[in-house]
Order: structure tokens, then sequence, then C-alpha cells
């Protein structure tokens, strides 16, 4: 019980560690933390609560394969790479259907899109992990508004609402924010001429 109510204070990239040395609970806290936002978004992009439970155990699956294999490399990111699971298992579900999936953003910002849905392999991961990188220092040059609102919603999967409760705004503020952002990060990457893609 004590160890229990320690693991669940721990972070993530501990737990991580955790399962891999053998402790099977470090797991259970992991997918305990972060089951709700895993599956609300497969559930966002697939619409069925069937479809998105066989997504989200079939992520996991995968999840627990490439840890026990010794394949993680994504340091102190979990989550972000949980999510990139889904996000491909949803993109075969509807490949395997004949469905081709339309995720309007409405002009936001897709970093999924960006990087591209092809199956990760070693040679892709490098491509993906350089295209964040530059992502990321993109989004370091827009002004602090901007980087705020364009960080909570790629990173921490938050709504516009809870976007604007936390920023203190209107929604509409913060999807203008957010539009500007977007707006300014293709300014960037055409004035960088960064490619996005392999």
């Amino acid at each position: 019980m004590y160890m229990s109510v320690s693991l669940i204070k721990e972070k993530d990239s501990v737990l991580v560690k955790g399962y891999i040395n053998g402790c099977e609970r470090s797991l259970a806290v992991l997918i305990e933390r972060h089951k709700l936002k895993i599956y609300n978004f497969i559930y966002s992009k697939v619409f069925d609560r069937d479809i998105a439970e066989d997504i989200f155990q079939d992520t996991f699956i995968k999840v627990i394969k490439t840890l026990r294999k010794g394949a993680y490399q994504e340091e102190g990111k979990f989550l972000p790479w949980v999510m990139r699971i889904s996000h491909n298992l949803v993109i075969d579900h509807f490949r395997k259907s004949n469905r081709i999936p339309i995720f309007e953003s409405k002009d936001e910002f897709d970093i999924f899109q960006i990087i591209g849905d092809d199956a990760p392999n070693i040679e892709s991961n490098m491509i993906d992990r350089q295209v964040v990188e530059d992502l990321q220092k993109l989004i370091i040059e827009l002004p602090d508004d901007q980087r705020e609102v364009l960080t909570m919603r790629l990173y921490k999967d938050m709504s516009f609402k809870e976007i604007a409760e936390t920023t203190g705004v209107s929604i509409n503020t913060a999807l203008g924010r957010m539009r500007y952002a977007v707006i300014n990060i293709r300014k960037l990457i055409e004035e960088h001429q960064i490619v996005l893609s392999a």
C-alpha cells in the first residue's frame, strides 16, 4: 500500500524506468494517470466508443511491447509518445476501413499532420525528432501570448475553453491567438526554409 502511494507521486520517467525494471504496478499507475486524456483523444477522432476502446487497448499493448524490448527512447516525454502511438493506430484504423480521416482543425496547428502518419521506423523516428526540435525552436520565436496558447493546445491537449479560463481571456481571444500563432509559424517555416517531411 505504501509503495502504491509513493508511486502515484512519481514522475512519468521514474515510473517508466520502474516498469522496465520489473515493477508492473508502475505501468498501472501510468495508465491510470493518462487514460482519460488518451481515450478522449482517440474518441475525438473515431467517434465510436467500441473502436476507441479497441485502439486504446492496442495503444498500450504497443507501449508494453516497446518498453519490454528496451526500445523506448523518449526520455521524459511519455505522454506525447503514447499520444503519437494512438494517433498512428487511429490512422491505421481508417486505412484498414478504406476511409480517409478528416481531421479538420479550423486553422489550428496540428503537429501530427506536419510530422506525417507513416508507421515509425528508426529513420522516420530520427526525422520526427528533428521536426519536433525544429518546431520547438520556431515556437520559442512567437510572441508570449501566442506561444502560451500554442503550447497549451499542442503539448497539454487543452480545449480552447480550458485555455481561455487558464489565461483569463475570452474563447475568441484564445482562438485568435492560436490563429496568429499558426500564421506566424508558417511564415517562420518559410523564412527558415525548414522542410517538415522526409
